[in-house]
């Protein structure tokens, strides 16, 4: 095993003394080209090319001598410090940081940054990014090649955005460009870059913030009162607070998730599942539906995209789901719904026949699917006499592939 591995980052400014005095003495190192053409490399020591970090580690833990690694930014986040730290290759390490590329990207920006979500987009990660994207005001996506600016732009087609984006941060080809995410995709943009996304509305005011990212404000809980809401329909059992509850506990809607709401009404379930961070796609046939929807993500701060048009048609055009809620439609919307393999789905049904039907088409369509009776009964607590009663049939569906 090397005698000792030190992780130098590096952010285009001049090397520390520390550093420097950990390559002099290194009889390996490995990093990309740009690193390891650095005049401080010592000349006598064996390179290695950092393309697979496993390969690397092995390498390190067989050599004996001085090993250092060196990388882009904070090597701590999201970089090769876990990698290396990982019990399989049981090296210990010491790091000598530098800034990372998010903070270089916020200060070229002069903007802020304690608010921002951070994510890192590699190509099978990239859906679940731009859904980030999609749900948060502010996000700095840490990108990689086949999973960029023009491929975060193009799946966030019909979704407003701002894109900062910075290229090859720290060096002498640095380029900082704004533009509107539909424009992104018309460029070539240089690897490595990071691309700060900015929502629409005005930015979160975060005076006497204490936590980092996404900050918790505005009304405590949820499965709000239905007057709770701006315009919010009220007496129709798909809005009774109760099934949204239990249909928001079966979803488990989280942050990278998307969720199709197929016949938003109030917008009260859409809401509360973006306020769990998830990105949410508020479907309604009724355009003054969609206007309630819009009013009340505006009234909570929350970011989502309406869409108008009838079930199961419009699903044809929307991106893929992690999982659905269905407020009405019947087992043709169910279908449909099925037919693009959410991880999990949820339906009500007013009468036993009806919960049938919907259950068989569900599990006809490869999912396990669960049922039960929810009845409520709101009293008057001045009287304690009943004023409402909700009795409805709750189907939940987990894909069958990942059902325990």
């Amino acid at each position: 095993m090397a005698d000792r591995v030190t992780v130098i980052g590096w952010d285009g400014s001049p090397l520390t003394a520390v550093a420097t005095a950990a390559l002099s003495a290194a009889t390996l190192v490995a990093g990309a080209a740009h690193h390891l053409a650095l005049p401080e490399v010592p000349a006598a020591a064996e390179r290695i090319r950092l393309g697979s970090i496993d390969l690397a580690a092995r390498r390190i833990a067989g050599h004996r001598g001085t090993a250092v690694v060196l990388a882009d930014g904070d090597p701590g986040f999201f970089g090769v410090v876990r990698n290396l730290r990982a019990p399989e290759h049981g090296l210990e390490v010491e790091v000598v940081p530098a800034v990372s590329a998010v903070a270089t990207a916020f200060a070229r920006a002069g903007m802020p940054w304690e608010d921002a979500q951070i994510v890192v987009a590699h190509p099978r990660t990239l859906r679940r990014a731009v859904n980030v994207c999609r749900a948060h005001h502010k996000v700095a996506v840490l990108t990689s090649p086949g999973a960029g600016p023009a491929e975060l732009a193009l799946l966030l087609d019909g979704v407003h955005r701002t894109f900062v984006i910075c290229e090859e941060l720290g060096t002498a080809r640095e380029q900082v460009t704004v533009l509107t995410s539909d424009k992104a995709a018309d460029h070539v943009w240089r690897d490595p870059n990071v691309v700060i996304v900015i929502g629409s509305g005005p930015e979160q005011q975060t005076t006497g913030a204490w936590v980092s990212g996404r900050h918790p404000h505005g009304v405590r809980g949820w499965a709000l009162p239905s007057d709770a809401y701006p315009d919010s329909a009220t007496g129709s059992e798909g809005e009774s607070p109760g099934l949204r509850a239990a249909q928001l506990a079966r979803l488990g809607p989280r942050t990278g998730d998307l969720v199709w709401d197929i016949g938003s009404g109030s917008g009260a379930l859409s809401v509360e599942a973006a306020r769990f961070g998830a990105a949410v796609l508020a479907v309604d046939s009724d355009p003054d539906a969609c206007a309630r929807t819009a009013t009340a993500a505006r009234a909570f701060g929350v970011q989502l995209q309406v869409v108008q048009g009838r079930a199961p048609h419009v699903l044809e055009r929307l991106p893929e789901p992690d999982v659905v809620r269905i407020g009405g439609g019947g087992v043709p919307v169910v279908t449909a719904v099925a037919d693009r393999r959410p991880e999990r789905i949820v339906t009500h049904a007013s009468t036993r026949d009806e919960a049938e039907a919907l259950g068989a088409a569900l599990a006809g369509n490869g999912y396990t699917v669960e049922c039960a009776l929810l009845q409520s009964v709101e009293l008057d607590t001045s009287a304690w006499a009943e004023r409402e009663r909700s009795v409805v049939f709750l189907l939940s569906a987990v894909r069958s592939d990942l059902a325990p």
